[in-house]
């Protein structure tokens, strides 16, 4: 029986992993499409194209990509115990701060679709660094534990 639940916790710790790479590479994708799409004539059939694109990649990698991160997430957590551990509570506001991330982003794409461009170019580029810090921080709380 243990064998049985090992396997699966292995499993469910692989498919984590592998949609957390689906979502952060859409984290990392969609801000630099919103630059380019910013550069792009209001009305032309090139911001059409990428207000297509955007939809695309929220639809159909980054919202099911987070849905199945939490799910999973959530399940090694209560399987390890972790719910109670201090890098596990960091680890999940973290997550929690790229979700909202994640949220906004979906937001500031509608925006665009509508024709609004609120940001420069260059305030995006820097957006663009959330993720990765983020993911750094995650994998050192995740690996190495110091609390």
């Amino acid at each position: 029986m243990q064998w049985v639940l090992s396997m699966t916790y292995l499993w469910l710790k692989a498919g984590h992993v592998v949609f957390v790479i689906f979502w952060m590479a859409g984290l990392f994708m969609l801000p630099r499409y919103f630059v380019y799409h910013q550069e792009t004539a209001p009305g032309s059939p090139e911001n059409a194209l990428w207000i297509d694109r955007e939809g695309k990649l929220l639809k159909i990698i980054l919202w099911p990509s987070m849905l199945v991160v939490w799910a999973l997430g959530l399940l090694l957590a209560w399987h390890i115990g972790a719910f109670g551990q201090m890098w596990f509570h960091l680890k999940l506001a973290l997550v929690l701060a790229l979700s909202a991330y994640h949220v906004w982003l979906a937001g500031y794409a509608a925006a665009l679709a509508r024709g609004e461009r609120r940001l420069s170019g260059k305030a995006l580029r820097m957006l663009n660094e959330v993720p990765g810090i983020a993911a750094a921080l995650i994998v050192i709380l995740v690996i190495v534990r110091p609390f």
